[in-house]
């Protein structure tokens, strides 16, 4: 069974303070609202309704963790960028998300969500500015790729990737859609090498 189809809603959280203790290993989930983040997590874990999906963008406004077993988490970040959100909890999360990327010691990646039709918002290059600093990996996901011609997403595919490799450090890239179940494979290679980084290094040992 796929390491993800294990997964299971575990905590939500409005505050740091609510976060549960740093054991184990995170990888977060972000994106602008309406990217496909939750679609994306649900696709993963073959699972319809395990992250709440909306057609109304900003619904994500807690951090939810979703268990793995074996102290490996999952974890859904509110969307940015959605302008409808009232201040006083944009400014919250703006801090809190802050605080919770640049902080957490359990966090080992991101996976950053963004729509092919839309990618490298100006929220999406600050996100990548301010936590490639940190050295720990992004894996972009291109969602909604059947939203488009093969041709059309891969021209994208290859036109994000260049820009990538120009800018940041050790992001990697793939086109994905959650109604076609296309690239699903991939992600879950690239997110399970995080998630168990002792075998992943054993295995690359082992064919050296």
């Amino acid at each position: 069974m796929p390491l993800f189809q294990n997964a299971e809603f575990y905590i939500s959280a409005h505050n740091l303070r609510d976060l549960p203790p740093p054991v184990g290993v995170e990888i977060a989930f972000a994106g602008r609202s309406n990217a496909g983040k939750s679609s994306a997590l649900n696709t993963l874990a073959n699972h319809n309704r395990l992250a709440y999906v909306s057609k109304q963008p900003g619904r994500t406004q807690l951090i939810n963790f979703f268990s793995l077993g074996n102290a490996r988490f999952l974890v859904d970040l509110p969307g940015y960028g959605y302008a409808k959100v009232p201040e006083t909890l944009r400014k919250h999360w703006q801090t809190t998300l802050a605080n919770y990327l640049s902080d957490r010691p359990t966090l080992a990646a991101l996976v950053l969500v963004m729509d092919c039709r839309h990618p490298l918002t100006p929220l999406d290059r600050q996100m990548l500015d301010w936590f490639c600093i940190s050295g720990r990996p992004v894996h972009v996901l291109l969602t909604k790729s059947d939203k488009l011609s093969r041709q059309a997403a891969n021209q994208t595919l290859l036109a994000v990737n260049k820009e990538l490799n120009e800018r940041w450090d050790n992001c990697t890239i793939q086109l994905f859609s959650s109604l076609k179940k296309q690239g699903v494979e991939e992600a879950e290679k690239i997110i399970g090498a995080w998630m168990n980084p002792e075998e992943d290094a054993a295995a690359s040992s082992a064919n050296s």
